[in-house]
């Protein structure tokens, strides 16, 4: 006789051992660490310590000095200055690419044909460099041989870059334009991931695509939203190559941002103590407002049931 093998009952199939996987899992994350930390943590304490020593930047000497280079950075005139810039900038931007972003996240995620092709050519300002980007538009703008004067558009014939309220809306603008396309990507994820139930629904009761939008697709984003700015916002404050290109901080100190005002005091007055005060002052700032953003948020095992 042949001996019949036990029949195999659905759900208790004999489960594997999570060590391998587990395992397998910390040996693919250990480079992506090992790269963090030469890269990221170790001269975050080089920039702490420098900050707390003074340094041209070009001899071998590092002098410590204490708080000498603290003092200097917050005692300089222009320090209020760039935070209010750069705080103006932070919120302007979030204030322009938020709702334009969720609306064209929602958009994008219809299943139709043309709008993955919309999708695609969307994303393209991000694939970009932002110096290319700078330049780009800095050439556009020129009141003289730009794009204002080559089509004879009085409108467009200005002086974008000249003055503190033109520049400030310009640079918005320019910022918008290159990371409205990946925060629209996040947004089109997020809604696809909102059960059509609930749209189902919604419909049955007799209810507008406008009243879907504000009674279902906006709360569902919630979590997106705050992830979105929390992306939106810490990137603002090392907005740095865009500015330099288009303004370098002028006209006068009207777009002179916290790491624009970095660079200078270290790489034009060769003060890299103050330089990197400032810098640490960006990172406790980014810091702040990333805790201030994700306790809005709620928990993170709420923000993972987002969309069921």
């Amino acid at each position: 006789m042949t001996t019949l093998a036990p029949p195999v009952v659905r759900g208790q199939e004999p489960t594997r051992s999570s060590g391998g996987r587990s395992g397998s899992v910390v040996w693919m994350a250990l480079p992506a660490f090992i790269m963090f930390v030469f890269f990221g943590i170790i001269p975050l304490f080089g920039v702490i310590a420098l900050s707390f020593a003074t340094w041209n930047g070009i001899t071998p000497t590092i002098e410590l000095t204490g708080l000498v280079s603290w003092k200097a950075a917050l005692t300089n005139p222009g320090l209020p200055n760039a935070l209010w810039v750069t705080f103006l900038i932070m919120a302007l931007s979030w204030i322009v690419q938020t709702p334009i972003s969720i609306l064209l996240g929602v958009f994008m995620a219809r299943q139709t044909r043309y709008r993955g092709f919309l999708a695609v050519f969307y994303f393209i300002p991000l694939l970009l460099s932002s110096a290319a980007i700078a330049i780009t538009y800095k050439s556009l703008l020129d009141p003289n041989f730009g794009l204002g004067a080559g089509l004879g558009i009085e409108a467009l014939n200005q002086n974008w870059l000249g003055q503190a309220n033109l520049a400030i809306a310009t640079l918005i603008f320019v910022v918008s334009w290159q990371f409205i396309p990946f925060h629209s990507l996040i947004y089109q994820g997020a809604v696809r991931q909102i059960p059509n139930s609930m749209y189902e629904a919604a419909q049955i009761d007799g209810a507008g695509r406008v009243r879907q939008f504000f009674g279902i697709t906006l709360p569902q984003l919630k979590y997106t939203i705050i992830t979105s700015s929390t992306l939106m916002v810490v990137g603002s404050l090392t907005f740095f190559d865009l500015i330099w290109v288009l303004t370098a901080g002028g006209p006068g100190d009207a777009t002179r941002a916290l790491a624009v005002q970095m660079y200078q005091q270290g790489f034009q007055a060769s003060l890299m103590g103050p330089a990197s005060a400032i810098a640490v002052i960006l990172v406790l700032v980014g810091l702040g407002l990333s805790l201030l953003l994700r306790r809005l948020g709620g928990r993170a095992d709420e923000s993972q049931m987002e969309g069921a």
